[in-house]
């Protein structure tokens, strides 16, 4: 206990952090302080890249074998599973109207890049490795939790009210092709091509300023997750609340028996862990947006961004890689 106190405290006081603290602060009190849209879209594909090249090269020095394939395996199993969680969980706990609870469920089956991110740069300073290729694992864990969470969607409104407008087709073609995730699955490609010599080359470029690039990144999410809660406080109530803050704790405990199983290092099954425990606030949105308009973004996107997303930084992640430190130290 004392270790995953220590290990939040360390975390809480990293400069990742506390720029996301002081854009939700900024936010909350209502200053102008922003990120011009460009900008912020500049750096995203900066991180995508970043982390992307990063990962295939890893890969290249770790090779292709059975833990990989099991760990991508995995990933898409967890992405399935979850969304049935916690659309199980919230309609327990909560009176959501259920095509609201899919749609949510739907994003904490998927992942946040960005708390991957900040979950590697932990393990960094921890000096704890993990395998590259878990960025492979990310990119494989996005599509599955949108199909089932507009499947839990469709049972709930064949099942309730028949009036609705139905579901649409899912656009898979506009979410595979979404840029973000092309600069992550493009960049991975080109580092496992080019390996470590090809890091070598770039590594001034995407190394070294990744931390202070991550900073400004995260003070522009910690502005969007602030004018989200203060829009959003009428709709949020404590058991929806109480469900963003616990549900990140259930899809971790389910991912660690599968990190155990396919051999994953220490820093390995954190990154499962944070994988499993994160709620998409790119690629699910947009996907709902379209299919599901009748769910409400002030619930879901607030959720996944707003609640979620601080808690895995301040608290999830140190849990995370003890729980990795147990399972496979």
């Amino acid at each position: 206990m004392a270790d995953m106190f220590a290990l939040a405290g360390q975390n809480l006081l990293s400069p990742v952090v506390l720029f996301f603290v002081l854009g939700l602060a900024a936010a909350l009190a209502k200053s102008d302080l922003a990120i011009p849209e460009q900008v912020a879209k500049t750096i995203a594909l900066y991180l995508m890249f970043a982390i992307g090249f990063k990962g295939g090269a890893g890969m290249a020095a770790h090779g292709m074998d059975a833990r990989l394939v099991g760990a991508l395996i995995s990933g898409i199993v967890l992405s399935s599973l979850i969304p049935l969680v916690a659309f199980a969980y919230l309609s327990a706990i909560s009176r959501l109207p259920r095509v609201d609870a899919a749609a949510v469920a739907a994003h904490y089956g998927s992942i946040s890049i960005v708390t991957f991110v900040a979950a590697t740069e932990a393990l960094k300073t921890l000096q704890m490795s993990s395998e590259g290729y878990m960025v492979a694992v990310a990119a494989a864990m996005e599509a599955p939790a949108i199909l089932v969470g507009l499947y839990l969607a469709k049972k709930a409104i064949d099942g309730s009210d028949k009036s609705s407008a139905p579901v649409q087709a899912v656009p898979f073609r506009e979410i595979l092709l979404n840029g973000s995730i092309v600069m992550l699955i493009g960049a991975f490609v080109i580092g496992w091509i080019t390996g470590e010599d090809g890091l070598s080359k770039i590594e001034s470029f995407i190394v070294s300023p990744f931390q202070g690039v991550l900073c400004l990144f995260l003070l522009d999410m910690g502005i969007i997750a602030g004018r989200g809660l203060r829009q959003s406080r009428k709709v949020l109530t404590l058991p929806v609340v109480f469900f963003a803050m616990t549900m990140p704790l259930i899809g971790a405990v389910i991912a660690a028996p599968f990190g155990w199983i396919i051999g994953l290092s220490a820093g390995g099954v954190a990154l499962l862990c944070t994988l499993a425990a994160s709620a998409s606030y790119i690629a699910v949105p947009a996907a709902m947006r379209v299919a599901l308009p009748e769910a409400r973004p002030s619930i879901y996107l607030t959720l996944s961004l707003g609640v979620t997303f601080p808690f895995n930084l301040v608290i999830g992640i140190p849990v995370y890689n003890l729980i990795g430190t147990w399972i496979a130290g």
